[in-house]
């Protein structure tokens, strides 16, 4: 089949090249009705498709951003995922999602991939050590925008939770329920991964600030896979826990396997909260009390910083770090 053209969608509506990619780039506030709805038709009659690397070529723009993710697993990155997407959507853009399995190299190579394929910008869950790279990025003044993570060694607008307010807010929660042992498990913190270390030093200073004994043995950050052992270990201590927070998505899975391998009760035996509303969190039996980030928001501020850099209007937003304020969502838990 013969490649439709806009010359062919002129021809069809009976009007000239330059109307019909002045209707295709949206600059037709002064169009009459009639000329649009004929450009319209014979669109759709057609089944005109634009050529969008050409036209990207044109206006120096793709029209397209990337996301690349640290860890496509947790659920806080596809809800984010999803805020983005309504954003750009709305707007015309498009996106391109990438998981960098929390691996730097991953990490590169997609951000080099997306550079070549001349995105307008990309969001990042930064791994934390391709400096250079993001160096590089932003001395040639390309749109970035970090999400969930912080990378003290260079300045550029990053949006968080308040994440040591969250261990707070769910330390007086157990106190409140008369909970005096408690602890904190959580994915390895071993790459310097800023939620996972600003929930621990949130925790401790919520303990201190209750004068709460802190044994040691009950703050755990491993991986994924070796949650489960640890918990039988603190859980063995002549003291154990009463109750423990679940520092992420993925660290609270692996305390309910752990809960339901050894035929625990919640909260009979062990109280539990989770940082991050997962989206099972009140079909769980008994319903999971947790820590609810403000998702929607703080992708929809993620895109819109990003959109600002790319239309050059970043210069007169106040400030580089956006935190967010968690929401204690109350179930049965605890």
């Amino acid at each position: 089949m013969k490649k439709v053209t806009m010359l062919d969608v002129a021809n069809h509506a009976g009007v000239s090249k330059s109307t019909v990619s002045q209707y295709l780039n949206k600059r037709y506030d002064y169009m009459a009705v009639e000329t649009k709805s004929k450009i319209e038709e014979a669109i759709d009659e057609l089944q005109y498709q634009p050529n969008i690397i050409a036209r990207s070529l044109k206006v120096k723009s793709t029209k397209t951003i990337g996301v690349i993710v640290a860890n496509i697993l947790h659920e806080f990155s596809t809800q984010i995922i999803r805020a983005i997407e309504d954003v750009c959507h709305e707007l015309g853009f498009h996106i391109i999602v990438c998981n960098a399995d929390e691996n730097p190299v991953k990490e590169e190579k997609y951000i080099n991939m997306l550079y070549a394929k001349q995105v307008d910008g990309i969001i990042i869950f930064p791994t934390g050590e391709n400096i250079d790279l993001y160096k590089q990025l932003q001395s040639s003044k390309f749109p970035i925008v970090f999400m969930d993570r912080l990378v003290p060694e260079i300045n550029i607008a990053s949006i968080l939770l308040d994440n040591e307010n969250a261990s707070a807010v769910a330390v007086e929660e157990f106190i409140t329920n008369g909970y005096s042992r408690i602890g904190i498990v959580t994915t390895s913190a071993f790459k310097n991964v800023t939620p996972r270390l600003e929930r621990i030093s949130g925790y401790k200073k919520a303990m201190q600030k209750y004068d709460l004994s802190m044994v040691s043995d009950y703050i755990r950050s491993v991986e994924s896979d070796s949650i489960q052992l640890e918990l039988k270990k603190m859980l063995s201590l002549p003291e154990p826990p009463q109750a423990i927070l679940a520092g992420n998505d993925l660290a609270l899975i692996e305390i309910l396997k752990f809960v339901k391998k050894a035929k625990l009760s919640i909260p009979g035996d062990i109280s539990v909260i989770g940082i991050d509303d997962v989206s099972f969190a009140d079909l769980y039996n008994p319903p999971l009390t947790t820590i609810k980030q403000p998702t929607f928001e703080m992708g929809k501020m993620a895109a819109e910083l990003l959109l600002n850099k790319i239309d050059g209007a970043d210069n007169v937003l106040p400030k580089n770090i956006y935190r967010f304020r968690p929401k204690l969502i109350r179930r049965s838990s605890c």
